[in-house]
């Protein structure tokens, strides 16, 4: 251990560490893990140190070393901090009409994204920016320490490029979105768009920006589009992620496959070649399950994918029209019950899954050398996430070794449920 200030948390009841260490009762407080092969791992009656803002040693509580200061867990269970790799954060307005409307049967089709668009348009940079900053606190309380924002609800150049600014104010993981939808004023020229988002757009966002989407959809863009995009996108230096196969079959996983995308968004809808690509390649499938429970669609085939050795994430899709939840806890119920996901699948997907989307390999995981951002559940382990749904229990939370986020101090009273 260094000198510098660290921080003992003891008395977890269970470590999801995601450090592909067996649970066996070993302890980490060897050589640093460089998040490349962090399976699922879990370890009970554990420990865990934080020095310098990251993770310094875990093991069993009773081989802990001394420490500056001490958090007793009180037998509740230590997570990763969520990494939600999707989501769609700066607009203005909120439809709430048009989800009543699908509750009574009307089924979503796109065009929806418009009328954000109007209202994101016609809105300052201060009513942007704090609904950006509320939905990022928000998703704090919630255990997500890190999240990509999208842009998409401005499509022309001063209102994309304002967006990724103040995206790039709250995450690093900012994401240029102007092929989300055609917009009504390039209706009859949408190639002129696609040259617009290619050209004069990407110039004006690709400095606020690390990654490049394209909505791939019927009644958005198609696979030469798509992929035009993304490559315009990749010669300006950002990597691509790609929407694709949620309303229906499509080429969209295609298009992922062939630009060497980080991930391919949502996959509701799969063909048997699809589900091939994804699993033969190094393209994460990351399922957004709160699209689906707002539109009424079928899930995304979770089993499917993960049985055929593709890599799955969640994420929330945490936008005003198809999906407005910024709770990852809540995905992973949804993964769980829906999806045929295990919660060990789940919470999985929901961290180190969610890191692989973000090509990162310093979150998702609670090895040595990780970055110190984790969750207190006030739960003795991480099934209750899936076991008690809707139920707020992120106790704390932690990002880069400091408290960011605490619904009630942790003290040394031990819960009904601890095995103390």
């Amino acid at each position: 251990m260094s000198d510098a200030q660290s921080t003992l948390i003891t008395g977890i009841g269970e470590l999801v560490s995601n450090d592909g260490q067996p649970d066996d009762g070993q302890s980490n407080d060897g050589q640093p893990n460089d998040g490349q092969h962090n399976a699922f791992a879990a370890m009970t009656d554990a420990a865990l140190v934080i020095a310098e803002g990251k993770v310094a040693w875990t093991g069993p509580a009773a081989r802990a070393p001394a420490a500056d200061s001490v958090v007793d867990a009180a037998g509740r269970a230590v997570l990763p901090g969520f990494a939600d790799s999707h989501a769609h954060l700066v607009f203005a307005g909120e439809r709430s009409a048009e989800f009543a409307a699908r509750m009574a049967g009307r089924p979503y089709r796109t065009g929806g994204i418009l009328g954000t668009v109007e209202a994101t348009r016609a809105a300052s940079d201060a009513v942007l920016r704090a609904n950006l900053r509320r939905l990022v606190a928000e998703m704090l309380r919630q255990g997500t320490t890190t999240f990509e924002c999208k842009s998409g609800y401005g499509l022309t150049v001063p209102d994309e490029a304002r967006g990724l600014a103040l995206a790039a104010e709250v995450t690093p993981e900012v994401t240029y979105l102007g092929a989300h939808v055609v917009p009504p004023e390039f209706a009859a020229d949408p190639a002129g768009y696609v040259d617009l988002v290619c050209g004069p757009m990407l110039d004006a966002c690709a400095p606020s920006a690390r990654w490049v989407d394209v909505f791939c959809e019927d009644g958005a863009f198609g696979a030469d589009e798509a992929a035009a995009v993304l490559a315009a996108g990749q010669a300006a230096g950002l990597d691509a992620r790609v929407h694709a196969n949620q309303l229906g079959p499509g080429p969209g996983v295609r298009v992922a496959a062939a630009a060497g995308a980080a991930s391919a968004d949502h996959c509701t809808f799969l063909t048997d070649g699809d589900v091939d690509a994804l699993a033969s390649t190094p393209v994460v499938a990351t399922l957004l399950p709160g699209v689906e429970f707002s539109c009424r669609q079928p899930f995304p085939q979770a089993r499917r994918l993960l049985d055929a050795g593709a890599t799955v994430a969640l994420a929330t899709d945490c936008n005003p029209g198809s999906s407005f939840t910024s709770s990852m806890p809540f995905c992973i119920a949804l993964a769980v019950r829906e999806m045929g996901m295990t919660t060990e699948e789940a919470v999985w997907a929901a961290t180190a899954g969610g890191a692989r989307a973000l090509r990162r390999t310093d979150i998702g995981h609670l090895g040595v050398g990780a970055r110190a951002d984790l969750i207190l559940l006030d739960a003795p382990s991480h099934t209750y996430l899936a076991y008690r749904p809707g139920v707020p229990q992120i106790a704390a939370v932690w990002q880069a070794g400091a408290p960011a986020s605490r619904r009630s101090p942790p003290s040394g009273r031990r819960a009904a449920w601890s095995r103390a």
